[in-house]
């Protein structure tokens, strides 16, 4: 199923403690004053010994220390008054007690719970038209997006313990469930039902089954619109790691193949005309160069999304006491949305990506003509290897490069997501809209495509052979040389226009003769390919190291 292209095992090792995690305001939380001591809590609810003040403004957060509020916020409200199941809320001033009865637990989650999978259904005498249930919803989209949602949820489930808005053994029984939950849908064993609207709904309705008290209180100070736009921060995050690493595999193979070839000769081309002579091993690296510029879009789309959004409700915070700072801490995220009005209708981070997937496809496009034209027989600069050609049903004499146009023709399917996505929020008012849900498409589908069409071009690079006799016949062609004799002029002291002049009529009259062979001009124009593969190999490995760190392993 969709879930299962994620690049991450859905059962993830513990997670990293937070780092770098800085607070760009809680846009639910805009009281003034000065800053309240923090009554006996840091980040991850952790008892503390006496409260310190927390210092005004914004900051960020160190390994194992608390997230600084934002300016005239605090961490977290005052501490209410408990109630008899030791959360806190109304009620009277009690020592948290046993708690009511099992039964009792599930009546109450039964009677607020999704009713038919609907997250809604208190307010509406009747259920949705089924012709319209099913043009609404996204499920068979958004199902890939399963494993952050249960992971964000595992995040929020710990963050509302922290606030004390959770037992500790309501916060277990929610851990547990959700565990089954992504064990049924890792093993293909999650029986959806046709109310699920969405993946986020069934994920909540399962829960609810097995654990009904768990499952009613999961989305306390949450919305979905918070918690789709959270799934969809994880997503992009982990794409931008995969994609990135996909980037630096390709470009590690065009190095190692540039530094193969350094030294042999081919004509340059502009406008599809026997320009200059270079080297295989240039032209090779001069595709490896604008895919690790796109490694560097693939590391701030990452950027662009790694802005936690929970907490922002459907558009205006929560009056509960939420730790936004512990969610961001379990997921790995650097800095918390500021504005929650921003925070549910952004979706700029999306875009981010899949325009850097469109970069990948017009740069992979570029790579895959190449080897279209030199595989022809007008060319014939390299033979395709078996593995990476195709046949004709009925000319039997024909081999054609059908990987390579694929990856050529493929570019248009990242340009028409880009066109999609935008389209999708263009005009769109603040803040969520169901507009919104078309979002997943036109990301997944420049995703996947990008993701494809790396792996297809570093297989065809991988295979590649180079024909040194055709080459050589091909720098035959005098012309090559030309600008050679008229630099070869201007060095003697001839102004360049006037040298130009002269070499040009030479050309014309088929009097040209060049003032050295390609060796010698390859020799002065120092094109030194074996080094510059050296250094593309070094770049991508960096890439490669960057992605194998982001993003953070999820919490189990």
């Amino acid at each position: 199923m969709g879930a299962a292209r994620v690049r991450r095992a859905l059962v993830q090792p513990p997670s990293r403690g937070a780092a770098g995690v800085r607070e760009r305001d809680a846009a639910a939380r805009d009281g003034a004053g000065a800053p309240e001591a923090v009554p006996g809590r840091v980040a991850g609810g952790r008892p503390q010994g006496a409260g310190a003040a927390v210092p005004d403004g914004a900051g960020h957060v160190r390994p194992r220390r608390p997230v600084r509020p934002e300016r005239g916020g605090r961490v977290h409200q005052a501490v209410r008054h408990g109630r008899q199941d030791g959360v806190r809320g109304a009620g009277a001033a009690v020592e948290p007690g046993p708690g009511p009865a099992a039964a009792g637990r599930a009546e109450e989650a039964d009677a607020i719970g999704p009713r038919e999978g609907r997250l809604y259904s208190g307010r509406f005498a009747a259920g949705l038209l089924p012709e319209l249930e099913r043009f609404s919803s996204s499920l068979a989209v958004d199902v890939r997006l399963a494993p952050f949602d249960v992971a964000g949820s595992i995040a929020h489930a710990r963050a509302l313990r922290a606030a004390e808005l959770l037992t500790a053994e309501q916060l277990a029984g929610i851990e547990r469930g959700l565990r089954a939950v992504r064990e049924e849908l890792s093993s293909g064993t999650f029986a959806f039902r046709e109310s699920d609207e969405d993946v986020h709904t069934a994920v909540e309705r399962r829960l609810t089954e097995l654990d009904p008290e768990g499952g009613a209180r999961l989305h306390t100070g949450r919305s979905r619109n918070d918690q789709v736009a959270l799934d969809l921060r994880l997503y992009c995050r982990d794409a931008c790691g995969r994609l990135a690493a996909g980037v630096a595999a390709l470009v590690d193979a065009l190095a190692r193949q540039a530094a193969a070839h350094a030294t042999l000769p081919m004509p340059g081309y502009t406008h599809l005309q026997r320009a200059q002579p270079v080297t295989v091993g240039h032209h090779l690296l001069a595709h490896a160069e604008p895919l690790l510029r796109d490694g560097g879009r693939l590391r701030a789309a990452y950027e662009a999304a790694d802005t936690l959004p929970l907490g922002a409700g459907a558009l205006a915070g929560s009056t509960l006491p939420l730790r936004r700072d512990v969610v961001a801490a379990e997921l790995g995220f650097s800095s918390l949305a500021r504005n929650s009005m921003d925070a549910v209708a952004d979706r700029d981070f999306a875009l981010d990506l899949v325009h850097a997937c469109v970069q990948v496809g017009v740069h992979l496009s570029r790579l895959g003509e190449d080897v279209v034209l030199w595989a022809s027989a007008e060319f014939g600069f390299l033979a395709l290897d078996d593995r990476v050609a195709t046949g004709s049903s009925l000319m039997p004499q024909k081999k054609n490069p059908d990987i390579a146009e694929l990856i050529r023709g493929r570019s248009g399917r990242a340009v028409g997501a880009y066109t999609a996505l935008a389209t999708v929020l263009k005009g769109l008012p603040l803040t969520y809209n169901r507009d919104l849900q078309e979002d997943k498409q036109a990301l997944f589908t420049a995703v996947d495509n990008a993701a494809d069409c790396l792996e297809a071009a570093r297989l065809l690079v991988n295979h590649l052979a180079f024909d040194g006799e055709r080459l050589a016949s091909a720098l035959g062609d005098p012309g090559l040389l030309a600008t050679d004799s008229a630099e070869r002029l201007v060095a003697e002291g001839t102004p360049f226009r006037r040298a130009h002049h002269e070499v040009a009529s030479r050309v014309r009259e088929g009097t040209h003769q060049p003032p050295w062979d390609v060796g010698r001009s390859l020799e002065l124009r120092k094109l030194d390919a074996a080094g510059a593969a050296r250094a593309a190999r070094r770049d991508s490995g960096r890439l490669s190291r960057w992605a194998s760190g982001h993003p953070p392993a999820l919490p189990s």
